[in-house]
């Protein structure tokens, strides 16, 4: 449950997560389901019968949809600007739409509560930020900051791997984030490139807490669902025991270990030998990886989770991340290594086109049926921190 499949081209929409089947020793493999989590599905559409919005303050009709910049299983994204008095005022915004039937048929449910409740509580320069969320009868809206750089995602696959100095800078505004979510109690759980933005200015932006928990404040609170991405589950996730915050670092030396060389370490195309390798294979490091970063991925990559380092400030001081300013990174004072091409607020060059080519009127066709009853999973969703009173749907 929550496993979701690696996108590797960039020229096609983001496909249907596989159900992958973990090792046999895993408890949890039967439960396995196709779960891109992120990502949308597009309300009603506007022109045919009318939303019901639950709330008066803010709903689907106080925003324009400019274009489809995401795709998932579960839904879209669209880049939307939110309607003012003053047109010279419209904030461009990213909005993420959920259809509740398939959310609740893929036992999403709690995931999505999660999210909604960790992005209302997030205030970190390198964490999306949730402006708005509400509800129709049968889709769920997200309103967060429209980041437009590119998925780290998209940058990898055009240069191929990066230089060592710039793997460094996002490595640490990432090492930031993970370590401001661990210390909140939160657990992320799916840190992949394509979970990762860049700002205009070149900053990351970490998004997607679909997958993430809440409650795990103490090193050795432990849980055990089984979801992440194959390239990156950590040994202990594999084996179907119950795990800790340690599995957030394991992904991050994978992480690291991807943009040094353009793939993570035990890539397999098959998901079952993947699966052999991170538990049996060795770390192997090409000639030109640095001492310093073969000594950080080791102490990363260590599948025995108790002696793994996965202590935030012992990694920032390690010799790899030994040019950081760490308060002047958290205060955006490092001048990013690569700033993407951006024009305007708007600007779409660094989104995939297949989704940007997409057309509007035909994303936005609702494909189920009215009166689908999703009962009150979803009460109290809505959340508009502008308004006076808090909204309640």
């Amino acid at each position: 449950m929550g496993i979701t499949e690696r996108i590797k081209p960039v020229t096609k929409p983001h496909p249907v997560a596989v159900p992958q089947t973990p090792p046999a020793n895993s408890n949890n493999h039967q439960q396995h389901q196709q779960n891109q989590q992120q990502h949308q599905q597009p309300p009603a559409n506007s022109a045919g019968r009318e939303l019901k919005i639950e709330m008066k303050k803010i709903g689907f009709d106080d925003f324009v949809i400019r274009k489809v910049i995401g795709q998932g299983s579960c839904g879209k994204v669209l880049m939307v600007t939110k309607k003012e008095q003053d047109p010279k005022s419209n904030r461009v915004y990213a909005m993420k739409v959920l259809n509740k039937s398939t959310i609740i048929a893929r036992n999403e449910v709690d995931h999505t509560k999660s999210e909604k409740s960790i992005l209302m509580k997030l205030e970190h320069p390198f964490l999306v930020k949730l402006h708005y969320s509400f509800q129709t009868q049968d889709k769920l809206f997200f309103v967060m900051d429209y980041i437009n750089g590119g998925e780290l995602f998209f940058h990898l696959q055009r240069d191929k791997r990066f230089s060592e100095d710039r793997v460094k800078f996002y490595a640490a505004e990432i090492l930031s984030g993970i370590d401001y979510l661990h210390a909140a109690g939160v657990i992320y759980r799916d840190l992949k490139p394509e979970n990762l933005l860049l700002t205009k200015d070149g900053h990351i932006v970490m998004t997607d807490f679909g997958l993430s928990k809440e409650g795990l404040h103490d090193k050795f609170d432990r849980t055990g669902t089984f979801c992440g991405t194959p390239e990156y589950l950590a040994p202990e996730v594999l084996e179907g025991k119950g795990y800790t915050k340690a599995v957030d670092w394991w992904s991050f030396g994978t992480l690291v270990y991807e943009m040094l060389t353009g793939l993570p370490p035990f890539y397999s195309e098959d998901v079952q030998e993947m699966y052999s390798k991170i538990m049996t294979a060795d770390l192997e490091f090409p000639s030109f990886m640095s001492q310093e970063a073969r000594d950080l991925l080791s102490k990363l990559l260590e599948r025995n989770d108790e002696e793994r380092l996965q202590d935030a400030s012992v990694i920032k001081k390690h010799p790899f991340f030994r040019s950081i300013d760490w308060e002047a990174l958290k205060q955006k004072k490092i001048h990013p290594p690569f700033v993407p091409e951006v024009g305007a607020d708007d600007d779409t060059t660094n989104i995939d086109e297949a989704f940007t080519g997409m057309d509007i009127e035909t994303c936005l066709m609702d494909d189920e049926a009215p009166g689908d009853d999703t009962g009150n999973y979803f009460e109290n969703f809505t959340w508009n921190p502008h308004a006076q009173n808090s909204q309640k749907t």
